[in-house]
């Protein structure tokens, strides 16, 4: 987790630091150099959790003009300059936020401060399930009903395209069935249902010289399209290390959030499987397949979905399986 820390004080700055070492995270003191302002505008783009040291009136009027949903927001907890207190005020499941007062606390001494229905009735909170799993949530306004479900001493049915091992907590059951209020999967539906989406996939790329950045973009597209997979199900990008400066290609994974990892060519003859081979591509790059082999090796998983071209992009999906389980609920 990437974590950005500011303090306005001198003794706030000797926690802040204290803390920034131990977790760990960046600390700068407000105004030196830059001003809160400044800093929460980079610090909301760039990192995955922001800590305040000081006043939360301060934290809440410094983020206000930058939250967009809590799928999108990052973690943002408040720590009193005495390290007295460590309460989350954004983002506590999804996000984090909880988690990481609870992190906080721990290392200087501090009262987590948990305000969340789930965690203070000691109930089921997929969001949070989410997160400890490695999974996105599509449409988290569901995520309300099924809160509400568990809080008012009701039953959640999950259904799972792979196993969950160990016991379900209290108040949920898996099934089998059509009927579920949560459904696991990395396919695309349009059933009335919360949508948990492990983050499973890597899409493997080999593109021309020069390819812009809309064509990869398409390409992308057309390859979800075509294997009815949820885009958040993708966790990064793969390729051959020359391509590993194409503008294009970088311009895509910025765009998308998504990091991109490059290969040698021998390192991509060595994956095992059965792959879309060409001569040209093997001439050009002396690898055989491109996208297929970085696609399989970046996630160590299958081969999900063929090479398909067009545009000058080749794509192909590879997909790991997905090992889940109750934490942080194990019943």
């Amino acid at each position: 987790m990437k974590i950005r820390l500011i303090s306005f004080t001198d003794r706030g700055q000797a926690l802040a630091e204290a803390l920034a070492g131990a977790l760990p995270g960046e600390a700068v003191r407000c105004s030196r150099p830059v001003s809160l302002d400044q800093w929460t505008q980079r610090a909301f783009s760039e990192a995955e959790a922001l800590v305040f040291v000081g006043a939360a009136g301060i934290a809440v009027r410094a983020i206000a003009p930058y939250l967009k949903n809590k799928a999108e927001d990052p973690a943002v907890v408040v720590v009193d300059e005495t390290g007295r207190y460590a309460v989350p005020v954004l983002s506590g499941h999804l996000g984090g936020a909880n988690s990481l007062a609870m992190r906080i606390a721990a290392l200087c001494g501090a009262e987590p401060v948990i305000t969340t229905a789930t965690d203070r009735n000691g109930v089921f909170a997929v969001d949070e399930w989410a997160r400890v799993q490695g999974c996105a949530v599509r449409d988290p306004d569901r995520i309300k009903a099924v809160s509400a479900r568990l809080l008012s001493g009701g039953e959640i049915r999950i259904r799972s395209d792979w196993p969950v091992h160990g016991t379900p907590p209290r108040g949920v059951r898996l099934t089998h069935g059509e009927d579920c209020d949560v459904l696991v999967t990395v396919r695309t539906t349009d059933r009335d249902v919360l949508r948990v989406v492990p983050r499973i996939v890597a899409v493997g790329v080999g593109c021309r010289q020069g390819t812009p950045e809309h064509a990869i973009e398409a390409a992308y597209q057309a390859l979800l399209e075509k294997g009815g997979l949820d885009e958040k199900a993708v966790s990064m990008v793969c390729t051959i290390d020359r391509k590993a400066e194409e503008p294009g290609l970088l311009e895509f994974c910025a765009a998308r959030g998504l990091p991109l990892n490059t290969y040698p060519a021998q390192t991509l003859r060595a994956v095992e499987g059965s792959f879309s081979a060409s001569a040209f591509v093997e001439k050009v790059t002396g690898v055989d397949n491109v996208c297929e082999r970085s696609a399989v090796l970046g996630c160590g998983g299958a081969l999900f979905l063929k090479k398909e071209a067009g545009g000058g992009v080749t794509m192909a999906a590879a997909m790991a399986p997905a090992d889940l389980d109750w934490r942080p609920y194990d019943g």
